[in-house]
Order: C-alpha cells, then structure tokens, then sequence
C-alpha cells in the first residue's frame, strides 16, 4: 500500500497518513488548507511524503 504522509519538519511529527488509492494530489492539498492551515500559517514547513508499507 502507497500512502502520503504530511510531516511537519519543526515538530518533527507526522500530521496525517493518507492512501494514495483514495487521496488524490488535490485532496490532500484541500486537506493541507482546512485541517492543518493553523500548522502552515504559523511559519512550520509541511512535507508530503510518499510511504510504502
């Protein structure tokens, strides 16, 4: 299974796992703006990862 991952680079912790299969590009970038935009607009810089399980 593909998953993308949203890391936040100054906590050092994962936000969220989502599977590639469901979650398209432009989801998790809707995902990115309403669930984590405090995170972003704090200043912490967000990574999207690809993980294979």
């Amino acid at each position: 299974m593909e998953f993308k991952e949203i890391y936040c680079n100054n906590c050092k912790k994962t936000l969220g796992k989502y599977n590639v299969k469901y979650f398209s590009d432009a989801r998790i970038a809707e995902l990115i703006k309403s669930s984590h935009g405090m995170h972003y607009r704090s200043g912490h810089q967000l990574l999207i990862r690809k993980v294979t399980k």
